[in-house]
């Protein structure tokens, strides 16, 4: 089978994986500090994208869930209300007040 005749997969079925980093409390208690992203690649291998590189040097990966999914939506759905709101104002004047 040629590349041309392969599927490629579908984008909203593509996992997404979250990098994880375990913070001991004085408790005794773990915290686990999400640290970044993870996509797979067609070849099955994974890059990782760390917003942080933790001291302990101790990462988890893990699916994305449906709760994690929800809260991401919920969040970018509020960042392009507000940027929708900027980049396009309802009233004509208010373009003037633009500094560019």
């Amino acid at each position: 089978m040629t590349m041309s005749m392969t599927t490629s997969p579908n984008p909203q079925s593509r996992k997404i994986f979250k990098i994880l980093c375990p913070i001991e409390r004085k408790d005794g208690t773990t915290f686990w500090l999400r640290v970044g992203t993870a996509f797979p690649n067609r070849d099955q291998s994974i890059n990782l994208y760390l917003d942080v590189l933790p001291a302990n040097q101790k990462l988890q990966l893990r699916e994305l869930d449906e709760e994690d999914l929800r809260e991401r939506d919920s969040a970018s759905s509020k960042r392009r209300g507000g940027m929708r709101a900027i980049a396009s104002p309802t009233d004509g004047a208010a373009n003037n007040d633009l500094p560019f």
